[in-house]
Protein backbone atom coordinates (compact mmCIF):
# COMPACT_ATOMS: atom_id res chain seq x y z
CA UNK A 1 0.00 0.00 0.00
CA UNK A 2 2.75 2.48 0.88
CA UNK A 3 6.14 3.68 -0.29
CA UNK A 4 8.85 5.56 1.65
CA UNK A 5 7.04 6.60 4.85
CA UNK A 6 8.46 9.99 5.82
CA UNK A 7 6.61 10.90 9.00
CA UNK A 8 3.11 12.35 9.32
CA UNK A 9 1.46 13.84 6.26
CA UNK A 10 0.76 17.33 7.58
CA UNK A 11 -1.03 18.43 4.41
CA UNK A 12 -3.53 15.59 4.66
CA UNK A 13 -3.94 16.20 8.39
CA UNK A 14 -4.65 19.89 7.74
CA UNK A 15 -7.37 19.07 5.20
CA UNK A 16 -9.00 16.54 7.51
CA UNK A 17 -8.92 18.97 10.42
CA UNK A 18 -10.53 21.68 8.29
CA UNK A 19 -13.35 19.30 7.32
CA UNK A 20 -13.67 17.86 10.79
CA UNK A 21 -13.13 14.36 9.40
CA UNK A 22 -11.42 11.36 10.87
CA UNK A 23 -9.40 9.15 8.51
CA UNK A 24 -12.27 6.64 8.69
CA UNK A 25 -14.69 9.27 7.34
CA UNK A 26 -12.26 9.96 4.49
CA UNK A 27 -12.24 6.25 3.64
CA UNK A 28 -16.02 6.17 3.59
CA UNK A 29 -16.17 9.24 1.34
CA UNK A 30 -13.72 7.61 -1.07
CA UNK A 31 -15.74 4.39 -1.14
CA UNK A 32 -18.95 6.34 -1.71
CA UNK A 33 -17.41 8.13 -4.67
CA UNK A 34 -15.42 5.31 -6.26
CA UNK A 35 -17.27 2.22 -5.11
CA UNK A 36 -17.38 0.01 -2.05
CA UNK A 37 -14.07 -1.66 -1.26
CA UNK A 38 -11.91 0.95 -2.96
CA UNK A 39 -9.99 1.48 0.28
CA UNK A 40 -10.11 -0.03 3.76
CA UNK A 41 -11.27 2.19 6.60
CA UNK A 42 -7.90 1.84 8.36
CA UNK A 43 -5.69 2.84 5.41
CA UNK A 44 -6.05 6.65 5.72
CA UNK A 45 -4.70 6.48 9.27
CA UNK A 46 -1.42 5.22 7.81
CA UNK A 47 -1.46 7.98 5.18
CA UNK A 48 -1.98 10.71 7.78
CA UNK A 49 0.06 9.47 10.71
CA UNK A 50 2.95 7.67 9.02
CA UNK A 51 3.14 9.45 5.69
CA UNK A 52 2.33 6.27 3.77
CA UNK A 53 1.71 6.78 0.06
CA UNK A 54 -1.15 4.71 -1.42
CA UNK A 55 -0.76 3.03 -4.77
CA UNK A 56 -2.00 4.75 -7.91
CA UNK A 57 -4.65 5.90 -8.62
CA UNK A 58 -5.58 6.47 -4.97
CA UNK A 59 -3.43 9.63 -4.52
CA UNK A 60 -5.51 11.29 -7.25
CA UNK A 61 -8.75 9.91 -5.83
CA UNK A 62 -7.99 11.34 -2.37
CA UNK A 63 -7.09 14.74 -3.81
CA UNK A 64 -10.34 14.76 -5.77
CA UNK A 65 -12.54 13.93 -2.77
CA UNK A 66 -10.86 16.59 -0.65
CA UNK A 67 -11.15 19.18 -3.44
CA UNK A 68 -14.88 18.51 -3.79
CA UNK A 69 -15.53 18.84 -0.08
CA UNK A 70 -13.28 21.85 0.54
CA UNK A 71 -14.50 23.77 -2.50
CA UNK A 72 -11.00 24.44 -3.79
CA UNK A 73 -8.38 22.52 -5.73
CA UNK A 74 -6.15 20.23 -3.70
CA UNK A 75 -3.41 19.12 -6.08
CA UNK A 76 -1.92 15.65 -6.02
CA UNK A 77 1.60 17.07 -5.86
CA UNK A 78 0.87 19.27 -2.84
CA UNK A 79 -1.10 16.66 -0.92
CA UNK A 80 1.56 13.98 -1.29
CA UNK A 81 4.66 16.22 -1.15
CA UNK A 82 5.62 15.67 -4.80
CA UNK A 83 5.85 11.90 -4.28
CA UNK A 84 2.94 11.29 -6.67
CA UNK A 85 1.57 12.77 -9.88
CA UNK A 86 -1.99 12.83 -11.24
CA UNK A 87 -3.13 9.43 -12.50
CA UNK A 88 -3.80 9.10 -16.23
CA UNK A 89 -6.71 6.81 -15.31
CA UNK A 90 -8.56 9.37 -13.19
CA UNK A 91 -9.27 12.38 -15.40
CA UNK A 92 -11.21 15.57 -14.56
CA UNK A 93 -14.61 15.58 -16.24
CA UNK A 94 -13.91 18.97 -17.82
CA UNK A 95 -10.74 17.73 -19.54
CA UNK A 96 -10.74 18.88 -23.19
CA UNK A 97 -14.37 20.10 -22.91
CA UNK A 98 -13.67 23.77 -22.15
CA UNK A 99 -13.50 24.78 -25.82
CA UNK A 100 -15.17 27.48 -27.91
CA UNK A 101 -18.75 26.63 -28.88
CA UNK A 102 -18.12 26.17 -32.58
CA UNK A 103 -18.93 23.28 -34.88
CA UNK A 104 -15.22 22.64 -35.40
CA UNK A 105 -14.51 22.36 -31.67
CA UNK A 106 -17.53 20.13 -31.19
CA UNK A 107 -16.05 17.97 -33.94
CA UNK A 108 -12.92 17.56 -31.81
CA UNK A 109 -15.01 16.48 -28.83
CA UNK A 110 -16.94 14.03 -30.99
CA UNK A 111 -13.66 12.62 -32.31
CA UNK A 112 -12.51 11.90 -28.76
CA UNK A 113 -15.73 9.99 -28.05
CA UNK A 114 -15.22 7.94 -31.20
CA UNK A 115 -11.53 7.30 -30.56
CA UNK A 116 -11.96 6.33 -26.92
CA UNK A 117 -14.26 3.45 -27.80
CA UNK A 118 -15.84 0.98 -25.43
CA UNK A 119 -12.52 0.06 -23.79
CA UNK A 120 -11.87 3.52 -22.44
CA UNK A 121 -10.28 2.85 -19.04
CA UNK A 122 -10.43 6.46 -17.86
CA UNK A 123 -12.57 7.31 -14.87
CA UNK A 124 -13.84 10.87 -15.03
CA UNK A 125 -13.83 12.90 -11.83
CA UNK A 126 -16.94 15.03 -11.47
CA UNK A 127 -16.54 18.79 -11.67
CA UNK A 128 -18.15 21.28 -9.32
CA UNK A 129 -18.13 24.99 -8.59
CA UNK A 130 -16.37 27.21 -11.10
CA UNK A 131 -15.02 24.25 -13.09
CA UNK A 132 -18.53 22.91 -13.71
CA UNK A 133 -20.10 26.27 -14.45
CA UNK A 134 -17.29 27.15 -16.86
CA UNK A 135 -18.30 24.20 -19.04
CA UNK A 136 -21.66 25.82 -19.83
CA UNK A 137 -20.99 29.51 -19.19
CA UNK A 138 -20.58 30.51 -22.84
CA UNK A 139 -23.91 28.95 -23.73
CA UNK A 140 -25.67 30.40 -20.68
CA UNK A 141 -24.38 33.97 -21.11
CA UNK A 142 -25.02 33.98 -24.86
CA UNK A 143 -21.40 34.44 -25.92
CA UNK A 144 -21.58 31.11 -27.78
CA UNK A 145 -23.89 32.77 -30.28
CA UNK A 146 -26.24 30.75 -32.43
CA UNK A 147 -25.46 27.31 -33.75
CA UNK A 148 -24.64 26.83 -37.39
CA UNK A 149 -27.58 24.51 -38.17
CA UNK A 150 -31.32 24.86 -37.81
CA UNK A 151 -34.32 22.60 -38.12
CA UNK A 152 -35.48 24.58 -41.18
CA UNK A 153 -32.99 23.10 -43.63
CA UNK A 154 -34.93 21.87 -46.68
CA UNK A 155 -35.47 18.14 -46.88
CA UNK A 156 -33.87 16.48 -49.93
CA UNK A 157 -35.83 14.12 -52.11
CA UNK A 158 -35.76 10.43 -51.20
CA UNK A 159 -35.34 8.80 -47.80
CA UNK A 160 -32.33 8.18 -45.59
CA UNK A 161 -32.92 4.77 -43.97
CA UNK A 162 -29.80 4.96 -41.78
CA UNK A 163 -30.80 8.19 -40.09
CA UNK A 164 -34.42 7.05 -39.94
CA UNK A 165 -33.22 4.01 -38.00
CA UNK A 166 -31.18 6.18 -35.60
CA UNK A 167 -34.21 8.33 -34.79
CA UNK A 168 -36.64 5.43 -34.47
CA UNK A 169 -34.31 3.77 -31.96
CA UNK A 170 -34.29 6.71 -29.51
CA UNK A 171 -37.66 6.04 -27.79
CA UNK A 172 -36.71 2.38 -27.35
CA UNK A 173 -33.46 3.36 -25.64
CA UNK A 174 -35.43 5.49 -23.19
CA UNK A 175 -37.57 2.49 -22.28
CA UNK A 176 -34.43 0.55 -21.33
CA UNK A 177 -33.67 3.15 -18.68
CA UNK A 178 -37.26 3.18 -17.40
CA UNK A 179 -37.40 -0.57 -16.93
CA UNK A 180 -33.86 -1.54 -15.95
CA UNK A 181 -32.20 1.56 -14.48
CA UNK A 182 -29.19 3.53 -15.60
CA UNK A 183 -26.46 1.02 -14.81
CA UNK A 184 -27.74 -2.08 -16.59
CA UNK A 185 -27.58 -0.78 -20.18
CA UNK A 186 -25.31 2.26 -19.90
CA UNK A 187 -22.57 0.64 -21.99
CA UNK A 188 -25.07 -0.20 -24.73
CA UNK A 189 -26.55 3.32 -24.81
CA UNK A 190 -23.01 4.70 -24.78
CA UNK A 191 -22.27 2.58 -27.84
CA UNK A 192 -25.31 4.08 -29.58
CA UNK A 193 -24.03 7.54 -28.72
CA UNK A 194 -20.66 6.70 -30.25
CA UNK A 195 -22.36 5.28 -33.32
CA UNK A 196 -24.07 8.61 -33.97
CA UNK A 197 -20.81 10.41 -33.19
CA UNK A 198 -19.04 8.22 -35.75
CA UNK A 199 -21.55 9.14 -38.45
CA UNK A 200 -20.96 12.82 -37.75
CA UNK A 201 -17.20 12.32 -37.63
CA UNK A 202 -17.18 10.57 -41.00
CA UNK A 203 -19.17 13.44 -42.55
CA UNK A 204 -20.40 13.52 -46.12
CA UNK A 205 -24.05 14.05 -45.17
CA UNK A 206 -26.46 16.65 -46.49
CA UNK A 207 -27.19 19.67 -44.30
CA UNK A 208 -30.59 18.17 -43.52
CA UNK A 209 -29.12 14.80 -42.50
CA UNK A 210 -26.39 16.49 -40.45
CA UNK A 211 -29.00 18.50 -38.57
CA UNK A 212 -30.93 15.33 -37.76
CA UNK A 213 -27.77 13.62 -36.59
CA UNK A 214 -26.92 16.50 -34.24
CA UNK A 215 -30.44 16.30 -32.84
CA UNK A 216 -29.96 12.57 -32.29
CA UNK A 217 -26.54 13.10 -30.69
CA UNK A 218 -28.08 15.58 -28.28
CA UNK A 219 -30.95 13.27 -27.36
CA UNK A 220 -28.96 10.09 -26.89
CA UNK A 221 -26.24 12.06 -25.09
CA UNK A 222 -28.83 13.42 -22.65
CA UNK A 223 -30.12 9.89 -22.06
CA UNK A 224 -26.61 8.47 -21.57
CA UNK A 225 -25.80 11.30 -19.17
CA UNK A 226 -28.94 10.65 -17.15
CA UNK A 227 -28.17 6.92 -17.03
CA UNK A 228 -24.59 7.57 -15.93
CA UNK A 229 -25.95 9.81 -13.18
CA UNK A 230 -28.32 7.04 -12.07
CA UNK A 231 -25.35 4.65 -12.16
CA UNK A 232 -23.34 6.91 -9.85
CA UNK A 233 -20.72 7.76 -12.49
CA UNK A 234 -21.01 11.52 -12.13
CA UNK A 235 -17.96 12.60 -14.11
CA UNK A 236 -19.00 10.52 -17.11
CA UNK A 237 -22.54 11.88 -16.78
CA UNK A 238 -21.23 15.44 -16.99
CA UNK A 239 -19.22 14.66 -20.13
CA UNK A 240 -22.24 13.15 -21.85
CA UNK A 241 -24.51 16.01 -20.82
CA UNK A 242 -22.09 18.78 -21.81
CA UNK A 243 -21.47 17.15 -25.20
CA UNK A 244 -25.24 16.79 -25.66
CA UNK A 245 -25.70 20.47 -24.78
CA UNK A 246 -23.18 21.44 -27.44
CA UNK A 247 -25.04 19.30 -29.99
CA UNK A 248 -28.34 20.94 -29.06
CA UNK A 249 -26.66 24.33 -29.44
CA UNK A 250 -25.47 23.53 -32.95
CA UNK A 251 -29.08 22.96 -34.08
CA UNK A 252 -30.47 25.74 -31.82
CA UNK A 253 -32.75 23.31 -29.98
CA UNK A 254 -33.43 25.39 -26.88
CA UNK A 255 -36.00 23.02 -25.31
CA UNK A 256 -33.46 20.18 -25.39
CA UNK A 257 -30.72 22.49 -24.12
CA UNK A 258 -32.94 23.56 -21.22
CA UNK A 259 -33.68 19.91 -20.45
CA UNK A 260 -29.96 19.11 -20.35
CA UNK A 261 -29.09 22.10 -18.15
CA UNK A 262 -31.87 21.00 -15.79
CA UNK A 263 -30.34 17.51 -15.67
CA UNK A 264 -26.99 19.04 -14.70
CA UNK A 265 -28.77 21.01 -11.98
CA UNK A 266 -30.56 17.90 -10.71
CA UNK A 267 -27.29 15.99 -10.63
CA UNK A 268 -25.55 18.79 -8.72
CA UNK A 269 -28.38 18.82 -6.17
CA UNK A 270 -28.16 15.04 -5.81
CA UNK A 271 -24.40 15.37 -5.18
CA UNK A 272 -25.11 17.90 -2.39
CA UNK A 273 -23.79 20.90 -4.33
CA UNK A 274 -26.83 23.20 -3.96
CA UNK A 275 -25.11 26.40 -5.10
CA UNK A 276 -24.19 24.80 -8.44
CA UNK A 277 -27.67 23.31 -8.70
CA UNK A 278 -29.42 26.66 -8.26
CA UNK A 279 -27.22 28.46 -10.81
CA UNK A 280 -27.70 25.70 -13.40
CA UNK A 281 -31.42 25.36 -12.68
CA UNK A 282 -32.05 29.07 -13.05
CA UNK A 283 -30.09 29.05 -16.31
CA UNK A 284 -32.24 26.14 -17.51
CA UNK A 285 -35.42 28.12 -16.74
CA UNK A 286 -34.16 31.10 -18.75
CA UNK A 287 -33.26 28.81 -21.64
CA UNK A 288 -36.72 27.20 -21.57
CA UNK A 289 -38.56 30.46 -22.23
CA UNK A 290 -40.86 29.92 -25.20
CA UNK A 291 -40.64 26.11 -24.92
CA UNK A 292 -43.78 23.95 -24.62
CA UNK A 293 -45.41 23.89 -21.19
CA UNK A 294 -44.25 20.37 -20.39
CA UNK A 295 -40.60 21.27 -20.96
CA UNK A 296 -40.92 24.39 -18.84
CA UNK A 297 -42.65 22.43 -16.07
CA UNK A 298 -39.97 19.76 -16.03
CA UNK A 299 -37.21 22.37 -15.88
CA UNK A 300 -38.97 24.24 -13.08
CA UNK A 301 -39.38 21.02 -11.11
CA UNK A 302 -35.62 20.46 -11.27
CA UNK A 303 -35.02 24.02 -10.08
CA UNK A 304 -37.48 23.43 -7.23
CA UNK A 305 -35.43 20.40 -6.20
CA UNK A 306 -32.30 22.56 -6.25
CA UNK A 307 -34.01 25.15 -4.05
CA UNK A 308 -35.00 22.40 -1.60
CA UNK A 309 -31.42 21.14 -1.29
CA UNK A 310 -30.32 24.74 -0.73
CA UNK A 311 -32.91 25.12 2.05
CA UNK A 312 -34.79 27.86 0.14
CA UNK A 313 -38.25 26.62 1.07
CA UNK A 314 -40.23 29.65 -0.13
CA UNK A 315 -38.60 29.46 -3.55
CA UNK A 316 -39.20 25.69 -3.57
CA UNK A 317 -42.95 26.08 -2.96
CA UNK A 318 -43.33 28.89 -5.49
CA UNK A 319 -41.42 27.11 -8.24
CA UNK A 320 -43.11 23.77 -7.63
CA UNK A 321 -46.55 25.37 -7.83
CA UNK A 322 -45.70 27.10 -11.12
CA UNK A 323 -44.54 23.79 -12.57
CA UNK A 324 -47.79 22.12 -11.46
CA UNK A 325 -49.87 24.84 -13.12
CA UNK A 326 -47.96 24.46 -16.37
CA UNK A 327 -48.53 20.71 -16.48
CA UNK A 328 -52.24 21.12 -15.77
CA UNK A 329 -52.59 23.72 -18.52
CA UNK A 330 -50.72 21.70 -21.14
CA UNK A 331 -52.78 20.80 -24.19
CA UNK A 332 -52.35 17.40 -25.88
CA UNK A 333 -51.64 19.03 -29.23
CA UNK A 334 -48.42 17.21 -30.07
CA UNK A 335 -46.24 20.23 -29.37
CA UNK A 336 -44.22 18.52 -26.61
CA UNK A 337 -40.95 16.84 -27.63
CA UNK A 338 -41.21 13.05 -27.68
CA UNK A 339 -38.60 12.80 -24.91
CA UNK A 340 -41.02 14.54 -22.52
CA UNK A 341 -43.28 11.46 -22.57
CA UNK A 342 -42.77 10.71 -18.88
CA UNK A 343 -43.97 14.01 -17.40
CA UNK A 344 -47.22 14.03 -15.41
CA UNK A 345 -48.51 15.94 -12.43
CA UNK A 346 -47.88 12.89 -10.28
CA UNK A 347 -44.26 12.74 -11.43
CA UNK A 348 -43.81 16.33 -10.21
CA UNK A 349 -45.54 15.53 -6.91
CA UNK A 350 -43.24 12.58 -6.25
CA UNK A 351 -40.14 14.58 -7.11
CA UNK A 352 -41.28 17.21 -4.62
CA UNK A 353 -41.97 14.41 -2.16
CA UNK A 354 -38.45 13.08 -1.94
CA UNK A 355 -37.06 16.61 -1.98
CA UNK A 356 -39.14 17.38 1.11
CA UNK A 357 -38.11 14.17 2.87
CA UNK A 358 -34.47 14.99 2.25
CA UNK A 359 -34.97 18.55 3.47
CA UNK A 360 -36.82 17.32 6.55
CA UNK A 361 -34.06 14.92 7.48
CA UNK A 362 -31.48 17.68 7.09
CA UNK A 363 -33.52 20.05 9.23
CA UNK A 364 -33.93 17.41 11.90
CA UNK A 365 -30.17 16.80 11.88
CA UNK A 366 -29.68 20.55 12.41
CA UNK A 367 -31.89 20.43 15.49
CA UNK A 368 -35.09 21.86 13.96
CA UNK A 369 -37.03 18.75 14.89
CA UNK A 370 -40.57 20.06 14.53
CA UNK A 371 -39.93 21.72 11.18
CA UNK A 372 -38.11 18.63 9.93
CA UNK A 373 -41.06 16.46 10.92
CA UNK A 374 -43.46 18.68 8.99
CA UNK A 375 -41.35 18.49 5.83
CA UNK A 376 -41.08 14.71 6.09
CA UNK A 377 -44.84 14.37 6.59
CA UNK A 378 -45.58 16.50 3.53
CA UNK A 379 -43.08 14.59 1.41
CA UNK A 380 -44.30 11.17 2.51
CA UNK A 381 -47.90 12.07 1.66
CA UNK A 382 -46.87 13.12 -1.84
CA UNK A 383 -44.72 10.04 -2.48
CA UNK A 384 -47.46 7.70 -1.27
CA UNK A 385 -49.42 8.62 -4.43
CA UNK A 386 -46.60 7.52 -6.74
CA UNK A 387 -45.28 4.43 -8.48
CA UNK A 388 -44.00 2.46 -5.49
CA UNK A 389 -46.79 -0.13 -5.74
CA UNK A 390 -46.74 -0.86 -9.49
CA UNK A 391 -46.43 -4.57 -10.36
CA UNK A 392 -43.00 -6.08 -10.83
CA UNK A 393 -43.60 -6.40 -14.58
CA UNK A 394 -44.58 -2.74 -15.03
CA UNK A 395 -42.22 -0.87 -17.38
CA UNK A 396 -41.58 1.87 -14.77
CA UNK A 397 -39.43 -0.26 -12.48
CA UNK A 398 -36.61 2.23 -11.97
CA UNK A 399 -39.00 4.97 -10.89
CA UNK A 400 -40.87 2.51 -8.65
CA UNK A 401 -37.65 1.44 -6.94
CA UNK A 402 -36.40 4.97 -6.38
CA UNK A 403 -39.72 6.30 -5.08
CA UNK A 404 -40.28 3.22 -2.94
CA UNK A 405 -36.86 3.61 -1.33
CA UNK A 406 -37.55 7.26 -0.52
CA UNK A 407 -41.04 6.52 0.76
CA UNK A 408 -39.68 3.86 3.11
CA UNK A 409 -37.07 6.36 4.30
CA UNK A 410 -39.84 8.88 4.91
CA UNK A 411 -41.77 6.39 7.01
CA UNK A 412 -38.73 5.53 9.15
CA UNK A 413 -38.12 9.24 9.66
CA UNK A 414 -41.71 9.52 10.93
CA UNK A 415 -41.39 6.51 13.21
CA UNK A 416 -43.74 4.36 11.12
CA UNK A 417 -41.41 1.39 11.07
CA UNK A 418 -43.87 -1.30 10.02
CA UNK A 419 -44.94 0.68 6.94
CA UNK A 420 -41.30 1.39 6.11
CA UNK A 421 -40.47 -2.32 6.13
CA UNK A 422 -43.50 -3.18 3.99
CA UNK A 423 -42.66 -0.57 1.34
CA UNK A 424 -38.97 -1.44 1.37
CA UNK A 425 -39.71 -5.16 0.97
CA UNK A 426 -41.40 -4.44 -2.35
CA UNK A 427 -38.63 -2.05 -3.39
CA UNK A 428 -35.89 -4.60 -2.73
CA UNK A 429 -37.64 -7.14 -4.97
CA UNK A 430 -37.06 -4.77 -7.88
CA UNK A 431 -33.28 -5.03 -7.42
CA UNK A 432 -33.43 -8.31 -9.33
CA UNK A 433 -34.12 -6.42 -12.57
CA UNK A 434 -33.13 -2.80 -11.86
CA UNK A 435 -29.53 -1.63 -11.53
CA UNK A 436 -29.73 1.86 -10.10
CA UNK A 437 -26.97 2.73 -7.63
CA UNK A 438 -28.76 6.05 -7.05
CA UNK A 439 -31.72 4.10 -5.70
CA UNK A 440 -29.56 1.61 -3.82
CA UNK A 441 -27.87 4.49 -2.00
CA UNK A 442 -31.27 5.50 -0.60
CA UNK A 443 -31.87 1.93 0.56
CA UNK A 444 -28.51 2.05 2.32
CA UNK A 445 -29.65 5.14 4.21
CA UNK A 446 -32.78 3.21 5.13
CA UNK A 447 -30.71 0.28 6.39
CA UNK A 448 -28.74 2.68 8.59
CA UNK A 449 -31.99 3.96 10.12
CA UNK A 450 -33.32 0.45 10.68
CA UNK A 451 -30.14 -0.75 12.41
CA UNK A 452 -30.89 1.74 15.18
CA UNK A 453 -34.34 0.16 15.64
CA UNK A 454 -33.47 -3.52 15.78
CA UNK A 455 -35.59 -4.08 18.86
CA UNK A 456 -38.65 -3.55 16.68
CA UNK A 457 -40.01 -6.96 15.57
CA UNK A 458 -40.74 -5.74 12.03
CA UNK A 459 -37.15 -4.52 11.69
CA UNK A 460 -35.74 -7.77 13.08
CA UNK A 461 -37.71 -9.70 10.48
CA UNK A 462 -36.85 -7.51 7.50
CA UNK A 463 -33.38 -6.03 8.07
CA UNK A 464 -31.40 -9.22 7.29
CA UNK A 465 -33.17 -9.50 3.93
CA UNK A 466 -32.45 -5.85 3.14
CA UNK A 467 -28.79 -6.18 4.06
CA UNK A 468 -28.42 -9.34 1.97
CA UNK A 469 -29.93 -7.59 -1.05
CA UNK A 470 -27.68 -4.57 -0.56
CA UNK A 471 -24.63 -6.81 -0.36
CA UNK A 472 -25.63 -8.29 -3.71
CA UNK A 473 -26.26 -4.87 -5.24
CA UNK A 474 -23.84 -2.30 -3.77
CA UNK A 475 -24.44 1.40 -4.41
CA UNK A 476 -20.96 2.15 -5.78
CA UNK A 477 -20.70 3.51 -9.29
CA UNK A 478 -21.04 0.95 -12.07
CA UNK A 479 -18.40 1.45 -14.72
CA UNK A 480 -19.93 1.96 -18.12
CA UNK A 481 -19.25 3.93 -21.25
Amino acid sequence: MSRRPEGPNLQLATCLDELGWSPKVLARKINRTFGDGTVSESAPYHWRDQGALPRSPLPTAVAHVLSQELGRTVTVEWLWQARSTPSPVLVPADSELARPWTARELGGIVEDWVASGLRDRRRFLAASGSALLALVSQYVDGSAGRGGLTGRVSQPTGSDPLIDQVEQNLPLLQLLDDEHGGARHLAYVGAQFRAVALLLHEGGHSAYATTRLFHALGEVGQLAGWMAFDAGDHGLAQRYLVTALRAAHQVNDRPLAAHILADLAFQAAGREHPADAVVLGEAAVRTSEGAPNGVRASVLSRLAYAYATAGRTTDFDRTRETARELVESSAPDGSEPHWMYYLTGNHLDCQAGYALIHLGRVRRGEGATAQGRRFVTRGTALLATGAHEVPLDDPSQRRALFEGAWLALGYTSSGETELACQIAATATQRLATVRSPRSTAVLQQLAGDLRRRQRNPHVRGFLPELENRLAEHPAGAIAGR
